[in-house]
């Protein structure tokens, strides 16, 4: 593949993955940022949130995403 190519087939995926960001808010199934195991705390006057499944659902996905550009 060209060069160009490669930068629409990327640009196509971001606008894709923005558009699911967007969206997914509104659907009760894929709510990306509030997945179990995210760590919330409550404060009196703040709030700290580790988003820590879904650091690892995004790992995951971007490792085997270019595993397959390497193949």
């Amino acid at each position: 593949m060209g060069f160009g190519r490669i930068l629409i087939t990327i640009g196509a995926i971001i606008l894709l993955l923005g558009l699911l960001v967007t969206v997914g808010e509104k659907l009760p199934f894929f709510r990306i940022g509030r997945l179990p195991g995210d760590i919330v705390i409550r404060g009196k006057h703040s709030v700290f949130y580790f988003p820590l499944m879904t650091s690892i659902l995004l790992s995951v996905l971007l490792t085997l995403v270019m595993w397959l550009f390497r193949r």
